[in-house]
Formats: structure tokens, sequence, C-alpha cells
């Protein structure tokens, strides 16, 4: 989806008005006190550095959740763009990507180049600079596998510093610069494989929709398309005439239990059915939020206050499906499946979104 208010560098310094719901996915989010274009690395550095505070970083905002009241400080809105390879061998190549660029352009060049490692992760919406802060993924494959580094600006010491990927902090759906605001993510780097086949498909459903078997290799452009399919049939792939793609995406993160919640969870389940389940590191085990969602009494559709409603294609969206709605309906509809989430199977969900002024 173009980005609608991408502005050239000579507009960084003037403010812009109107409330933060013209800058979301969700359509959602009050005023703000100030929003300022930043078209570069450096132009976002000094909008941060010469901000009254509090600051917030805002790109595409497809993974945030902005209060009805709004920001009372300044909105940097990142609209850096640009890739370029800097180093490369026979089986690899290492491209550096400026954090405002549309993560799926970034996604899409990478499949028409020949490189490997970012193909599952088609349709997402927002800016490549999220997705080390989320630590994104989708159909088998995160970021965190082929990033190898992210610029940033340390707020804190007044720097402009590389980190490593292995002092990311990278986590499921996390890392270090998630809930901290004291690093500016401004541009990240990844290695990528030269083939023209994608990585090992690992996941049944995309395998599935591909007539493979999990663990074979597809060509680039096969696993790309059928991503995009896949995500759109789910209300996944930003649509203006689809209302169920005014969300976040996936509003809650897939558990990540013990053996013994697990092991509970399975008891309170038992004429539900057997939870949907993938073993995690050091004995852990992921379930599957929207099977919890959906056995808890919320299936697609669901309607909330106001003209919010679960995605009538996916259990995991949350929509802002009338176009009016106020983030405090969303929110409500938020509480409520948690809550009963948490009644009916003890299990509690948290969100996926980064909430800003707003709680839940």
């Amino acid at each position: 989806m173009p980005d609608a208010y991408a502005q050239s560098t000579t507009d960084a310094d003037r403010p812009i008005p109107g409330p933060l719901a013209s800058y979301t996915t969700l359509r959602m989010g009050g005023p703000a006190g100030r929003i300022v274009v930043a078209g570069s690395a450096d132009e976002i550095i000094e909008a941060v550095r010469v901000a009254d505070e509090p600051v917030l970083i805002l790109a595409g905002g497809s993974n945030v959740v902005i209060g009805d009241t709004g920001f009372p400080g300044t909105v940097v809105l990142v609209r850096s763009r640009g890739l370029r390879v800097i180093a490369e061998d026979a089986e690899s190549v290492t491209v550096r990507v400026e954090a405002g660029e549309p993560w799926d352009d970034l996604v899409a060049a990478t499949v028409a180049n020949g490189w490997a490692g970012l193909e599952c992760l088609s349709g997402i919406p927002g800016s490549t600079g999220a997705t080390p802060i989320q630590n994104v993924g989708a159909y088998g494959q995160d970021v965190a596998e082929t990033i190898t580094g992210v610029e940033v600006y340390d707020r804190a010491e007044g720097t402009r510093q590389w980190i490593p990927a292995a002092d990311c902090g990278f986590a499921y759906r996390g890392s270090i610069f998630k809930y901290r605001d004291r690093w500016v993510v401004l541009s990240v780097e990844f290695r990528l494989t030269r083939s023209p086949l994608s990585g090992p498909v690992r996941y049944a459903e995309l395998a599935r929709a591909l007539g493979v078997e999990v663990g074979d290799r597809v060509p680039l452009a096969e696993a790309r398309a059928t991503v995009l399919r896949l995500r759109a049939g789910k209300g996944m792939v930003l649509d203006a005439a689809d209302p169920d793609t005014r969300s976040v995406g996936s509003f809650f993160t897939n558990p990540v239990l013990d053996q013994a919640t697990y092991e509970l969870l399975r008891e309170r389940a038992a004429e539900l059915g057997e939870p949907p389940a993938w073993p995690g590191a050091d004995g852990m085990v992921k379930v599957s939020a929207a099977w919890l969602i959906d056995k808890a009494g919320f299936a697609k559709g669901h309607p909330g206050p106001a003209g919010v409603a679960i995605s009538g294609k996916h259990t995991l969206a949350l929509t802002n499906r009338s176009g009016t709605a106020t983030t405090g309906d969303l929110l409500a509809l938020a509480r409520t499946i948690r809550d009963e989430v948490q009644t009916r199977l003890g299990v509690t969900l948290h969100p996926e979104p980064v909430l800003i002024n707003c709680t839940f």
C-alpha cells in the first residue's frame, strides 16, 4: 500500500496538523502536540534531539494503538527511504535498509533479485525500521534470522550507534527496543541467501497451500504470491475497500506456556479438543491464541461496541469496521476477550501491538 503521507525531505521541519488516526492502519488515535516529518536518518536524529519531551516515533503505524486523547508531545513521522548492497559474495548479499522503507517493498525487491530469507514475510504492513522492534515474523520466518545489526540513535548517550544482532535481545515478538524509548531505529541490515528458491517451508498451512511437504523449497516468487494470497484471505493485506484490514493485524500474541501450565490448559479444554501447540525453547509450548479465543466463545465477526469487531476473516484481528470507532471501544472488546479466555481456559492473552497513551 503506498504511503499516502510521505513528504519530501525539504518538508522535514514542517508541522502537520490533524489527529494521529490519519497515520495508523487502525484509523484510531487522538491529536498530537506536534507532528514532524523526517526524510532521512540525519533528519530523524535532529527531530528527536530538538523535540520537547515526550517523543513518539511513528512510521507505518501498523503495529500501534494510540489512545483517544492522542499524544501530548512531538510525533516524528519516519519517511526515510532506500536500500543498498553493502557486502556480497557468491552465496549471500547484505543490504542496509533505511528505517522508513515500506516493508513489503523491501520484500518484493529481495524476491525480484533472487535473495532468499524474507519471502514468507510478504504482505506485512509497516516500515522496515519497525521489524527488529517487534521481531516481526510470519509463516515460519522472522526477521531475527536474517538481521545482522541495527543502526540506532541512542537518546541517552546522544550518539549514533550500531547494535549487532546478538545484542538486540531478539525473542518471540520482542527485542530490547520494544517498550523502551532509548533507541531510535535508523536503518537495519539483513544478510540474505542468493537463491532462486525459498528457505525450507516450515509452516504447515503454507506447505499445504503450496502443495509441498514441510521442509521443501519452492521458487521465491511462488512463496511470495502464496503468502500474499493467504494473508489477503485473512484480511491481513491492507486494502482500503476491506474494513477487515483496518486493524493492527494480530492483536494478541500466541501464549508461550511452561509444560505444567500447558497440561492444565489441556485438562480444562478436554471437551473442546486438543489445543494447537508448537514446541518452544527450554521446554516451553506456544499455543494458538486464535484457538483460545474461538473456544472461549468469540467467533470471526464477533461484534464489539460502536462498530469494532473481530475480523470476519481472522480471529486474532480486532477491527475498526465502522471506521468511526474509538480506541476505547477497541480496547473494551479486547479486554472482554482477554477476561473470558482467562476465566474459561486459564490462559492470559497479551497484546501484540504497542499501546500509546492507553492501557489494556
